[in-house]
């Protein structure tokens, strides 16, 4: 299942890393073997994990490049992350685990953000920090199949798998009378909106 959680556009690294380790410890349940939590001056990445591929260490997230300079926290599976790991290591990519996490970074690097969404199948909500451009990334499949919810505050993104984690770190305010309202009418929220005000 895994869970991912993180903060874009930092203030205090110190208070970003607490926020997004009470988010991490919110989605225990997500992801009993094993979590991480790593930061940059700009950003922080945490994780969840349910070991899959590569249950060994190597597997450990958020994952970083070599030069530590972009990290990923990753929750899902990408179905054709063999294909794409065999391109990359003909491009001379060179792997340290059997994971499809690795296969973001290196197709990050190699063929920038919008291609290597493009090229990916699966279902997957990832945060992506690339430290060398102060840019962060959040996507997921095609579907929604995999959940991610994020709020804004003060030119902050913070972000997570569930709005229990969410809130935990700090994101979201009071109930949304209007998601009230539209649960009450439909059963459901609306995708536009969380059940809590600033949570999307």
């Amino acid at each position: 299942m895994c869970g991912i959680a993180g903060q874009f556009g930092v203030e205090n690294r110190e208070q970003s890393q607490a926020a997004v380790s009470r988010m991490v410890d919110a989605m225990a349940r997500r992801g009993p073997d094993g979590s991480g939590v790593h930061g940059w001056d700009r950003a922080t990445l945490g994780h969840r994990r349910l070991s899959i591929f590569d249950l060994s260490a190597a597997g450990r997230q958020p994952m970083l490049t070599e030069d530590g300079e972009t990290g990923v926290a990753f929750n899902g599976a990408i179905y054709n992350f063999r294909a794409l790991r065999a391109e990359l290591e003909h491009l001379g990519c060179r792997f340290r685990s059997q994971t499809d996490t690795e296969v973001l970074l290196h197709g990050y690097r190699q063929w920038g953000i919008e291609e290597l969404v493009r090229r990916l199948r699966g279902m997957f909500a990832v945060g992506l920090w690339d430290n060398r451009s102060g840019k962060g990334y959040l996507f997921r499949d095609r579907l929604g199949v995999k959940p991610l919810v994020y709020s804004e505050r003060h030119g902050q993104l913070l972000f997570a798998s569930t709005v229990r984690a969410l809130r935990d770190g700090g994101g979201g305010g009071e109930l949304d009378p209007l998601a009230m309202l539209e649960y009450l009418e439909y059963g459901y929220v609306s995708d536009v909106r969380g059940i809590y005000q600033g949570v999307h």
